[in-house]
């Protein structure tokens, strides 16, 4: 993109004013103050961040899968077969496995994604010769991927159908209700965090402040933040390649 005019500079500065970090005593009392913090601690026990910066899509969803999975036997995980060198696997006792079947960012690019996108498009080849690329992945794109892992996901593109209000009220509803998540996709230039789009879980809402707590899957260039509610919903109307961004609201499916 462009560089920010001095208007752009001054709107994100007042948006990141109205942050507050994880790692703070406003932050502290928050959280001890939630009443809609069901989510918060599976999604942390599972937490990872994205291992490049066009991860935050894999790795949102890897949260999220081995959030509602790894406590049910009967569901699919998959094996990451790039976590140890093949000769070393060999090598150890029969019947020893070293590797832990649980989803991770690699697995993430299987059958249920190529499905969808390839790993290809996902790092900018366009679909057909002479169009538009689209890299990384959308917010619909990757709620078509986790309907293929048989989950349940309510996609909510936030445009006109969607009000602020129902916006606020679904978010609160899916934060106190344990076992179904919410994974956003906002602008982090409404956020004045930068100059892209993001994906990343919501982790809890405290009414008092009327924010929600983002838990980013990039600490590397940004932490988990409080973001006034008004300020989120801002974030998520913005555009994306084909339609508004968003949030998902994603369960285990049926089938298990």
């Amino acid at each position: 993109p462009p560089p920010p005019s001095e208007a752009e500079v001054a709107a994100m500065a007042d948006a990141a004013r109205q942050l507050v970090a994880w790692a703070s005593p406003e932050s502290n009392k928050r959280f001890a103050r939630s009443k809609h913090n069901a989510d918060f601690f599976k999604l942390a026990n599972q937490f990872e961040s994205q291992h490049n910066l066009g991860y935050c899509g894999p790795a949102t969803a890897t949260i999220v899968l081995n959030a509602l999975r790894l406590d049910n036997a009967k569901a699919p995980r998959p094996r990451d077969e790039t976590m140890f060198p093949e000769a070393y696997v060999k090598r150890l006792p029969p019947g020893l496995d070293p590797v832990f079947k649980r989803y991770t960012q690699n697995t993430f690019f299987d059958a249920h994604m190529e499905k969808v996108k390839t790993r290809d498009q996902f790092f900018g080849t366009p679909r057909t010769p002479g169009t538009r690329p689209s890299p990384g992945i959308e917010l619909r794109e990757l709620h078509n991927v986790l309907l293929n892992h048989g989950l349940k996901s309510e996609l909510r593109i936030a445009d006109d159908t969607v009000t602020d209000k129902q916006m606020r009220q679904e978010l609160i509803r899916n934060l106190a209700t344990p076992g179904d998540y919410v994974i956003i996709n906002y602008s982090r230039v409404e956020t004045g965090q930068g100059r892209s789009g993001h994906m990343s879980p919501l982790g809890a809402y405290d009414q008092k402040s009327d924010s929600f707590l983002v838990m980013d899957v990039n600490p590397n260039q940004a932490g988990w933040v409080w973001v006034p509610a008004g300020l989120l919903g801002k974030a998520m109307r913005s555009k994306d390649v084909a339609e508004n961004r968003g949030y998902l609201l994603v369960a285990e499916g049926t089938q298990f």
